[in-house]
């Protein structure tokens, strides 16, 4: 498939073409759905607690008489109908977790790349700049030619220090390396740039 190429300065210089897995259809589209869901689940904590009407701290005595007071009767200060009673059904902590194959993954990861030379949003770079000192500003040079303002994910196969400090001032901007990056990562952001030692290894990596 052939990808826009850009030099090191941010320029573009031509489209290339590079041995992306294909898909006819809507193969593997379940696959990445159901894979992006348990990256999001994965990632939530799920502390979330409330106190039912037997944790609450109170009183079990009636707070007053059955009869002759007008008033719903009531058997005790902890009842969820009561200020400061427990609450009904309320949530407790769970393990929101989904286990995925690493085939599922597999898949999920080349349809993710897959749709975004599709979509147009992924962008080879010949390489990053190599920095003695950080600066963003020389940087923010190269992306605003390519990206322009646009939330962009960067991805490299090994960033210097001086690199990661150069682009984490970029509010539009995350830098990942490519062992770590995921069909979630590839598929919420609307531009990927990816070096092109980067894109090597995450074609040996997705196929392997």
């Amino acid at each position: 498939m052939k990808v826009k190429f850009y030099g090191i300065e941010g320029d573009f210089v031509e489209e290339r073409e590079y041995a992306i897995p294909t898909f006819e259809g809507d193969r593997g589209l379940q696959v990445l759905k159901e894979v992006v869901i348990a990256y999001q689940a994965n990632l939530r904590q799920g502390n979330a607690c409330t106190k039912t009407r037997g944790d609450v701290n109170g009183s079990g005595k009636k707070p007053f008489r059955q009869k002759g007071t007008g008033m719903a009767r009531q058997g005790e200060k902890r009842s969820p109908l009561a200020r400061g009673g427990g609450v009904v059904f309320g949530p407790k902590p769970r393990d929101f977790s989904i286990n995925v194959n690493r085939k599922e993954k597999r898949l999920a990861l080349q349809r993710a790349l897959f749709d975004s030379v599709e979509e147009g949003k992924l962008m080879i770079l010949e390489a990053l700049k190599p920095m003695e000192a950080p600066k963003t500003a020389t940087m923010a040079a190269v992306f605003n030619k390519m990206v322009q303002d646009k939330r962009s994910l960067l991805i490299d196969s090994d960033f210097s220090e001086n690199q990661l400090l150069s682009v984490r001032n970029l509010n539009n901007i995350f830098s990942i390396d490519v062992a770590s990056v995921n069909a979630l990562d590839l598929s919420r952001y609307p531009c990927v740039v990816m070096t092109e030692r980067a894109l090597n290894a995450f074609l040996e990596r997705a196929q392997a």
